[in-house]
């Protein structure tokens, strides 16, 4: 049954899954922080989503969730997913809920960052010199592309065999509108934007090419735009990270490169993420803010989860929704000191450092914002 706390920013809270309602809780205890504080306020709505709305409704997303959601200035999502769902057919898995929700709010571009905090430059795969400093944003373009393209499905032929089908589509509109919104985030960071795609060998990746390069020179000439092949930005990802500004690209080269940039930070753990649709008349816009991590079902219970990507994506939706830049760098400092006074979670944990709970975690971040504050 849906929550609700009445104030003046409408954030519908969707927890979701596995781990999802643990690290949901902590972000939660921030969001109450700034409340409890006069800094500022939230209507803060609760709502099931993906197996936790299958359990109640039988649907991994409601049409009162996404009714919702739609009401909302901005949704926070946990995680969604488990092996209780995994024998249901594909259209009603957990995951689609989210997949919805993405499409019927039209969240085209989905905006990865991966920074290092400079307290866990050696919890990377990758050698400190490689990743300290790293503040890389990755654009992904979120509602096209194979993951939605038609036709799709699996076919039997006259033979017997089963073909499957994905088709990846993209039309100009789609592509302008995602990299536009990459070269506005350039413009606030170092103002360079890499498209990648794989146009050596995709129509489509010949199309983004020259899109990108219109809009930049019709519009954005203080902007510097390179290309790269996807395959090669994998390896340069984990070759030379800090050569990167802005990344732009496809729904199905987004959710990859943005993965392997995950760990350049040290864990998936650490990775918030936003999704924006486009502003309307008033400038409002529709988005989701989500951890890139997933539902963990191995670990949910154990209060063992990495609270921090959630908290960052609430921090996200302060600066991207609400136009609250001092009190997202509130936020973000809080994570810094933190980690800086030696606590982890297990998926961080180091020589010399803590190991501690979710719970934790959550009570370190609070205790940072109150002295902040």
């Amino acid at each position: 049954m849906a929550q609700t706390r009445a104030s003046n920013r409408k954030v519908l809270v969707l927890a979701g899954d596995g781990i999802g309602p643990e690290i949901m809780r902590q972000a939660l205890r921030v969001i109450e922080f700034f409340d409890r504080r006069h800094l500022t306020s939230f209507e803060i709505t609760e709502g099931p989503v993906g197996g936790a709305a299958l359990d109640e409704s039988g649907v991994p997303l409601s049409d009162e969730t996404l009714a919702q959601a739609a009401a909302s200035d901005a949704v926070l999502f946990g995680a969604v997913g488990g092996a209780k769902w995994d024998t249901l057919p594909f259209e009603l898995r957990p995951e689609r809920g989210i997949l919805r929700l993405r499409k019927e709010l039209d969240l085209f571009a989905n905006l990865r960052p991966a920074v290092v905090f400079d307290a866990l430059a050696d919890a990377s795969c990758l050698k400190r010199e490689i990743v300290a400093g790293l503040d890389l944003m990755i654009v992904r373009e979120l509602t096209g592309g194979i993951y939605f393209g038609e036709p799709r499905g699996v076919e039997t032929l006259p033979d017997g065999s089963r073909r499957g089908i994905n088709t990846e589509v993209y039309t100009e509109a789609e592509i302008e509108r995602v990299v536009r919104a990459a070269f506005d985030l350039a413009r606030k960071r170092s103002r360079r934007v890499c498209e990648v795609d794989k146009a050596n060998v995709m129509e489509s990746g010949g199309l983004w090419r020259e899109v990108a390069q219109r809009v930049r020179d019709a519009d954005y000439p203080d902007v510097e735009l390179s290309f790269m092949y996807a395959d090669n930005c994998a390896m340069q990802l984990v070759r030379n990270p800090k050569q990167f500004d802005v990344i732009v690209t496809s729904n199905l080269f987004g959710d990859l490169l943005s993965d392997c940039a995950a760990m350049l930070t040290g864990s998936l753990g650490m990775l918030p993420s936003a999704s924006l649709g486009a502003p309307d008349a008033g400038g409002r816009r529709k988005a989701l803010y989500e951890p890139v991590h997933g539902s963990a079902p191995d670990i949910a219970g154990k209060d063992i989860a990495n609270p921090l990507a959630c908290i960052l994506s609430f921090s996200m939706m302060l600066r991207y929704s609400f136009d609250m830049a001092e009190e997202a760098d509130l936020v973000e400092d809080a994570v810094r000191r933190a980690l800086a006074s030696g606590v982890r979670t297990s998926d961080i944990v180091q020589p010399n450092t803590a190991r501690v709970s979710t719970r934790v975690m959550g009570d370190t971040v609070l205790r940072e914002l109150e002295k902040a504050a």
